[in-house]
């Protein structure tokens, strides 16, 4: 079981950064897949990039390539997402997410969320 809670979110305005943490309870922590995902208002989920277990492979979706990196520490316990040259676009709630497997749909354990808005 893990438990995930999102923090870091807030208001920016276009072309500013955010960097967005993902604290994780319970056992194992490097042994999980972490992704972080959004949900923009009247949109569905939305992938946004994953990091696997020792922290040497990382996916992103093609739009946030360049501009979002993902990374963790697994002494922490923590993953983070640090956003850069943010759009209006990128406004939606982010959410963190575990799961044994890579992959861009599918994850076992998620977290409530943390709201990301930027302005123009």
């Amino acid at each position: 079981q893990v438990q995930l809670v999102e923090s870091g979110g807030g208001l920016v305005q276009a072309g500013g950064s955010l960097r967005l943490s993902c604290a994780a309870s319970g056992r194992h922590f490097s042994s999980y897949v972490m992704g972080w995902f959004r949900q923009a208002p009247g949109k569905g989920r939305e992938f946004v990039a994953a990091i696997n277990g020792k922290g040497d492979s990382t996916d992103y979706a093609d739009s946030m390539k360049g501009r979002f990196t993902i990374s963790r520490d697994n002494a922490k316990n923590t993953v983070y997402l640090q956003m850069n040259s943010l759009k209006p676009e990128d406004t939606a709630v982010y959410y963190c997410a575990a799961d044994p497997l890579m992959g861009r749909h599918y994850y076992n354990y998620w977290g409530q969320g943390t709201l990301v808005t930027v302005s123009s």
